[in-house]
């Protein structure tokens, strides 16, 4: 993807008007050239949605032009962290992961939000509100299973240690946060301590078999091929590897969903700031959230948007499972991740 500056919309609106008025053309007024929003964004599929449903559908009508900075997540971190001091920082949006997100927002990298500044912040899933950043996508970890291989639907998380999985059990080490949480569930812990769960992992190195894969591509050729069965996973992923052909399903786990999103916040020294809250407002239009939905199978984040019931019955979680979202507790892995990396690298993976 191209990271050329787009021609100026200025220049665009003044050549546009000027044609209007010699054409002698009636019709509603050209919005008011609002200035430039730079969002630093991820590429690919990700970018061209966030392009045609955010950027062309609502910002350009309402008169700004928007610029994507495509970056990697290491880099976007970097900026926040070292511009900070700066008088203006080189973009407007950022674009992360929530884990990633809550760093920014301890140094004080990030400006604080509420519904007075973002109004459909009010439509936002309570469970997934934050003071310094949207929600704009999220997708959940429940249990995928080949349903030829699996035939009773799985229930809990603790059926990936049920014998008859024996050998048929993998995890991406890509997930090991996520994977380490899920276990800690299993074994009576919770999101904001993992030391429980670091027995069952051992169990599924030790009594299962599990297979440790090193991504999540390597997740989905392991189903392909019938090496594994059955794993956790975020169901965008599931609903991407069904598209292409994969038998896969999903199946929410009784200890409930926990959640991924993709957040978007604004640097206390954005160069448009009032360009960025109309941003982040705009990517809560359910017309955008429902495009992410349709294209990579992420969820609204809002009440209101409407899915078709086909992508509903495919990645959808029903009200009662939504209220009760199990969301990681960002303050204790900040704290205790590298521990958490340590002991899946060196006792489950060694």
């Amino acid at each position: 993807m191209s990271n050329r500056m787009l021609p100026s919309r200025r220049a665009f609106l003044a050549g546009s008007s000027a044609a209007a008025v010699v054409a002698g053309l009636s019709g509603p007024a050209l919005a008011q050239d609002k200035g430039q929003v730079i969002a630093s964004v991820f590429g690919g599929d990700y970018g061209d949605i966030l392009r045609r449903t955010v950027d062309e559908g609502i910002m350009a009508p309402e008169g700004y032009e928007v610029i994507q900075d495509i970056s990697s997540t290491e880099a976007r971190q970097t900026k926040l962290r070292t511009e900070r001091r700066r008088r203006n920082a080189s973009f407007d949006v950022a674009v992360l992961a929530d884990l990633d997100m809550f760093p920014m927002a301890q140094i004080g990298a990030l400006t604080e939000i509420d519904e007075a500044s973002v109004p459909r912040l009010s439509a936002v899933l309570p469970a997934l509100r934050k003071p310094y950043a949207i929600p704009q996508i999220y997708s959940y970890i429940a249990i995928l299973y080949n349903p030829e291989k699996v035939d009773t639907p799985p229930t809990s998380f603790a059926d990936l240690w049920d014998p008859k999985y024996k050998g048929k059990v993998g995890v991406s080490d890509a997930l090991h946060v996520a994977t380490s949480a899920v276990a800690s569930l299993v074994a009576g812990g919770s999101m904001s301590d993992f030391a429980p769960g670091r027995d069952k992992l051992l169990e599924l190195k030790n009594d299962q078999d599990v297979k440790i894969l090193p991504s999540n591509e390597a997740i989905a050729a392991a189903f392909d091929s019938g090496d594994i069965w059955i794993t956790v996973n975020y169901v965008s992923r599931a609903y991407s590897w069904k598209k292409s052909g994969l038998n896969i399903e999903r199946a929410v786990a009784s200890e409930g969903a926990i959640p991924i999103a993709f957040e978007m916040a604004v640097p206390t020294n954005a160069p448009n700031p009032e360009g960025a809250i109309a941003y982040l407002n705009a990517a809560l239009d359910p017309s955008a959230q429902t495009g992410f939905a349709e294209m990579m199978g992420y969820l609204p984040t809002v009440t209101d948007a409407v899915l078709d019931p086909e992508l509903e019955a495919a990645i959808g979680l029903p009200v009662e499972d939504r209220d009760r979202l199990l969301s990681l507790d960002e303050a204790y892995l900040m704290e205790h991740q590298a521990e958490i990396l340590d002991f899946w690298n060196r006792e489950f993976k060694g």
